[in-house]
């Protein structure tokens, strides 16, 4: 390919360091700029339908690999089945 080496740089909206891409290759992730969270995500965390005014000003902002794959082992990591986390009793106060 010609454009094998064309790459950019920019900086990654996970973790905010500078690192060079090729962008058709760069995972990328939907960014509303007025809330600076994905389109339906609310500050607490949680998700709802977004509005279509916020999927349409929303822009693609770039991931970069040590991000992803952090991401990756968080996720391996919690859907384990063997995690288990032990419950609390609270005593009786009387």
């Amino acid at each position: 390919m010609a454009d094998e080496g064309l790459s950019t740089i920019g900086r990654c909206y996970a973790c905010k360091r500078t690192f060079g891409f090729h962008p058709a290759r760069v995972m990328t992730m939907m960014i509303d700029p007025d809330t600076g969270l994905p389109p339906g995500m609310t500050v607490l965390g949680s998700f709802r339908e977004p509005t279509p005014e916020a999927t349409a000003r929303s822009v693609t902002e770039p991931i970069c690999p040590d991000c992803v794959d952090k991401a990756k082992r968080y996720l391996e990591f919690t859907q384990r089945a063997d995690l288990q986390f032990e419950t609390f009793e609270r005593p009786d106060h009387r």
